[in-house]
């Protein structure tokens, strides 16, 4: 997966649901640089379980957010 388009999906979903990189980072239960270097593309291979995590707390399917 082409680090961007995640980062690019989870900004996107993040926007769609009203939240900012803070509140996404306490609701998803990591560390607020992890949500901000995975978004910005310097994250290379986000962890599938860290993906897991945004994705719960966005409530969208992991394909949503890696398609």
């Amino acid at each position: 997966m082409e680090k961007s388009k995640i980062g690019e999906n989870i900004k996107r979903l993040r926007l769609r649901a009203n939240m900012s990189q803070d509140a996404l980072s306490k609701k998803s239960n990591l560390a607020f640089y992890t949500i901000s270097k995975i978004e910005s593309g310097s994250t290379s291979d986000p962890r599938i379980d860290t993906v897991k995590k945004i994705a719960d707390a966005l409530s969208v399917s992991l394909d949503e957010l890696m398609k």
